[in-house]
Parts: C-alpha cells; structure tokens; sequence
C-alpha cells in the first residue's frame, strides 16, 4: 500500500478477486463466434488479444521460474535480503495491467476510425515501432517517472511499487491503477504512431507487448543476466540497454536511475547512479556460496511439482492442496518425473536467512511413491548422499533429512551415512528429537493415561519412555512382544509398570486420548470413546472421520520473527511453520551441537532441544 492513496488508487476490479478474470469472456465469446460461426472481426482481433495475452502470461511464468531457480540466478543475485509474504501478496495482482491493455486496446480498436483490418506483418512499420518507443515514449516516461517521485504523487502512489525494496519479474507490473492508466497512455504512443504513418500490423502488437514485458522482467529480476564484456565489446550499448543491476539501483537508492529501458536519458538528465558500473561488475563476478544449514526435502504427489518456489508462485505461497484447477497440468507432471528420475540431482528449492545463518532448502528429485519401491532405495541413498556430500562441501554445518529421507527402512534414520563417512565435518540431523517434544508438548500435563499407535516406531519409543517417566500409563498398540518388551527394559525399573502391550484398537476404548503415529481406518478410528482427540505423527495425517472427536495437526513450530526471505509455505503447513524435523535442524546449527543425530532418539535430549527451540524464538502451533 501506498503511504497516502489518493484517487484511482485501486483497481476497478480489485474487489472481484480471481473473477476478474471473467472480464476476458467477451473476447473468447467473439473469437469463437467469428472463427466458429463466421461471424464479422475480419482481423481477428479479440482472437489476437487472447493468443498476445496467453504469451504474455506464460513469459511471465517464464522469468518468475527462472529467477527463482538457485541454480541459474544464485550465482549473480543482486540483492540478497529475500522477500517476504506480504510482497507475495501484493504482486499476486501483477497481471491486472493485463486486463487493462486488453480492454483499452479493444476500446481504441472499436472506436478510432480506421484502427483495424491490419495485416499480419509490416516491415518497415515494426522499425517505425522502435524509433517511436526511443524517442518519445522513453523521454516521457522519464520525466513522468521523475515527477512520481516527488513526495506528493510518491506518498499517493509510486510508493506501491518501491515497498518491493528486493525485486522479482512481476514486480514491475505492480502500480496502482491511476499509474497504470497514465503508463498505458504513453506507451500507446508507439502503437497509434505506426499507424498513422501506415505501419501497423498485428505482428506489432506482439513485439512491442512481449518486448516490453522482457525488457520489464529483465530489469527487475534480481540477477545479473547481461555480461560485463557486452558493455566492454560494444560500449554504446550503455546508452540503449539497461541491466538488472542498473535498475536495482533505482529501487535501493530511489532518487536514481529513472529510466524506462534506455540509460541515455539518464546520462542527460543527470540521474546516472554513480555506482552502477561497479556494481555490474561485481555482482557478474557471482556471489560467494556461503552456507551453514540444508534442510533436505523430497517431493510428495506429483502435483506437488507445481508447489515449488519457482514451480507457481501464487500456489507456493498458500499450504498445498491439489486444487481443481491445477488437474489439467497433471499430464506434464509425467515428463518431469521421467526427466528428474533418469538426469535428476539434489537442487537448491529456496534460500533463507536466520540470524546469521545461511540456509537452504534442497530436494531430493523423487516423489512419495518412489521411496516404497525396492528399486529406487539404493539411488535415493545415493542421491540422499550426493546432498550430503555437497553441503559439506559448500560449508554447511548441518543437514537435515526431511520427510521420507530418514527412512529408517531406507538409511536407518541417518546412520548409514554417517557409518559410511566416520570422518564427515557435517552434521547429519533427521530432527525427530523436536518433533517428539512438539508432539509431548502437545499432550495435557493433567493426562495419565494415552492410547499409542507407532508404539515401537522411532518417535513411539521416545514418547513411550518420555510419558513412563512422567508416570503416564501408556497403552502400547503393537503385536510384537520382542518389540514391546525391548522398549520395555529400556523404561527405569520403576517406570516399566505404567507401560502395557495392548494388540487390538479395542484396548483405547476407554482412553480419550489417542497418539496416533500409524494410519487408521474409519473403523479402527471408531473403537475411541466420544470426546477422544487424536494427536498424530502418521504421514500423511488422519482423514478425520468422527465428528464427536477432534483431531490434532502434525508436529510442526512457528519460525522465529528473524527469519528472512520466506516466501513459500512448507507443503502442507500455513505460512510461516516448519515440520518440527526441519526445525530441530535449524535449533542443532544455531546451537552448534557438535553430535550427528541419527538413528534413535536419545531421550536425554528432548527437553534439551525442546527448552533451546523455545529460547530461540521458536513457537509451538496450535
């Protein structure tokens, strides 16, 4: 939001949410009754809009992957501070001036006599095209710029845009709707002008809305794509393209660099940022690849593919769901899962900052499904240590194995990498000492008895031990007495009578209070007594199926207030909150623990953790 808004600050639609997407009926209705029906556009031009429009949608989808995806723009990133949800949600409308070009276009095409029947293609008129954008549209908007930023019309408007002080692609669509109004009007000028000296065509259309779209992208992007020695080989250039760096400059410095696309008129009006040759020069050096924590995650369903932080960011930024629309893209998921499976290796998803901590989540090219295959388990544990590996290598001090990467049936919880490389100078954490504390914190300390299923699962073992000795009964749910007894020996002497092997789900029914860390049918669920409540660590959680019962969320903490650059939510978890595993990774780099935690949990720990979690700023949800 602006400081101030002042008139025609909003957008006509803004309060339509997504149906404002129905303002772009009309032209589907006339495109299908003119090339359907042969209805009267004899040139096709809400055919045009749509087609241009679906370009310039899937362009920008384009950038936003790219400079989102670590791997290509890590290395020239210009700014590092990471953006947060509220800039996510501000630029979710960056598409509206979409719409208002479609609309005002259309209106011009209407009712401007002879505005219509172009040909395809004009030559000499795209070439006219450009001498019109270089000459009056980039002297206009600079000055026009220049007097947005005086403290009336910045406090009112042109605020919008600078509160995104770290830049993505979309970010230089994000003006209020007076600014847009005013920005559509110049950069008409190009478009009528070619017209009225007899060179327009629809293919001008396309090149100037798809050019200028690229070259709004690029300058807000964040990374640095444009060499240093394309400036050094053809030094006009300087004067006639601007860069990513050139532009970041305006949105850090804000009195500098006003330029549309074209430095020149910045060198004449005495605008040039001082420092953006230097600061080209040392960003296209690449940054340093310092790190000190991995958070090691795996894909789920396939659709999840589309949750990525450079998969759809509006989707990344809410919890998944498989929602309806996203069911036409399942197909492509399909490619990109033979693709990730045959070339696929560990990737950076997304970066953060904690403290002073640099972290990183990375992930595993696999989904779900591929962990239960026999097959696939020596190449993900080859792939699980190829992450390892390379978090050491690139300074990590901690990785933590998400999810389904701690398999105790695949590496047993970590060990198997840590026996393999006695000698690794990284920590290899599965996080399951916090979990079990998140899910003990969970359990009201007036309970004193709780129904357990996962009893001998590595998180079962450590509640069972953890509640005997707070002198909870604990009904064990497991039909294997070697297992049960194990546990058992492990519990003080004294604590061993509060534990009970039961084999069946009828042994809870007088227990109101069920851990549930195996999955459970409707029917096992009905054996519960009315007003039970299901506290779980089962992946993937109960489908709630008593109404007279209620059901806990899985482990998971709030991140702390200094956690910068989050920007996509962790799967299924709302905005802001980790599994409890990815933070009990972040808890053991914070505190510097020097041990590897692997295998089961030391139940010494857990109120160690538990009590470190909570003094660094980490809360317990709900």
């Amino acid at each position: 939001m602006a400081t101030t808004p002042g008139p025609l600050y909003e957008w006509p639609w803004q309060h339509l949410g997504n149906l404002k997407y129905v303002l772009f009926v009309p032209f589907a209705i006339k495109a299908t009754y003119a090339n359907v029906f042969g209805g009267k556009d004899v040139d096709n031009w809400c055919l045009h809009i749509l087609i241009s429009t679906a370009l310039r949608y899937l362009h920008g989808q384009v950038w936003m992957s790219l400079s989102r995806f670590y791997h290509v723009a890590g290395k020239y990133q210009i700014q590092q501070k990471g953006i947060n949800f509220e800039q996510v949600d501000r630029e979710s409308n960056w598409d509206d001036y979409l719409l208002l070009q479609a609309i005002i276009s259309t209106m011009v095409h209407s009712f401007l006599p002879g505005f219509c029947n172009f040909p395809i293609w004009n030559g000499p008129g795209i070439l006219i095209l450009l001498l019109l954008h270089a000459g009056p549209t980039e002297f206009v908007y600079y000055w026009a710029h220049r007097l947005l930023h005086h403290h009336y019309l910045y406090n009112r408007y042109h605020s919008h845009h600078h509160a995104s002080f770290v830049t993505e692609p979309v970010t230089g669509t994000v003006h209020p709707f007076a600014e847009h109004v005013l920005y559509t009007a110049n950069f008409a000028i190009p478009l009528v002008g070619t017209w009225l000296l007899g060179g327009a065509s629809m293919a001008m259309f396309y090149f100037y809305w798809l050019g200028f779209d690229f070259l709004n992208a690029l300058g807000h992007c964040n990374w640095e794509v444009i060499p240093t020695w394309v400036f050094k080989a053809f030094p006009p250039l300087k004067y006639l393209v601007y860069t990513p760096t050139y532009h970041s400059l305006h949105h850090s410095q804000v009195h500098t660099n006003f330029s549309l696309f074209m430095p020149i008129y910045d060198y004449l009006g005495g605008t040039m940022d001082k420092n953006t040759d230097t600061l080209h020069e040392t960003v296209r050096k690449g940054r340093s690849k310092k790190l000190d924590f991995v958070f090691l995650a795996h894909g789920t369903e396939l659709l999840s593919t589309f949750h990525l932080p450079f998969g759809i960011p509006s989707f990344a930024a809410y919890p998944y769901e498989a929602k309806w629309y996203l069911w036409p893209l399942w197909p492509l998921t399909i490619p990109v899962m033979f693709a990730l499976w045959i070339f696929g290796r560990p990737f950076v998803a997304d970066s953060y900052s904690l403290e002073d901590k640099k972290t990183q989540t990375w992930v595993i090219p696999r989904f779900g499904f591929q962990y239960f295959l026999k097959s696939e388990k020596r190449r993900i544990n080859r792939l699980i240590e190829e992450a390892i590996l390379s978090a050491e290598a690139d300074g990590a001090q901690v990785i933590s194995l998400g999810a389904l990467n701690k398999n105790e049936a695949l590496n047993g919880g970590g060990t198997f990498f840590v026996r393999k490389h006695p000698n690794l100078k990284v920590r290899v954490v599965h996080g399951n000492t916090l979990t079990a504390a998140v899910i003990l914190d969970k359990i009201p300390k007036d309970v004193t008895e709780i129904f357990l299923t996962g009893a001998t699962s590595k998180l079962g073992r450590a509640i069972v031990l953890h509640l005997c000795r707070r002198r909870v009964r604990v009904l064990m749910l497991t039909t294997s007495r070697d297992r049960f007894e194990s546990i058992l020996h492990e519990a003080p002497v004294e604590c061993r009578k509060y534990l009970v092997q039961v084999t069946k789900y009828q042994g809870g029914a007088d227990c109101k209070t069920w851990v549930m860390g195996k999955w459970a049918t409707p029917l096992e669920q009905s054996f519960a007594p009315t007003g039970t409540h299901f506290h779980q660590f089962v992946v993937p959680p109960l489908e709630p199926a008593r109404k007279d019962c209620t059901y806990g969320t899985l482990a998971a903490m709030r991140l702390p207030k200094e956690m910068k650059g989050v920007r996509t939510c962790e799967m299924t978890m709302p905005r802001g909150v980790v599994h409890a595993c990815h933070a009990g990774g972040l808890v053991h780099c914070l505190e510097g623990w020097d041990h590897h935690e692997v295998g089961a949990i030391d139940i010494e720990r857990i109120d160690v953790t538990w009590q470190a979690a909570l003094a660094r700023g980490f809360l317990p949800v709900d």
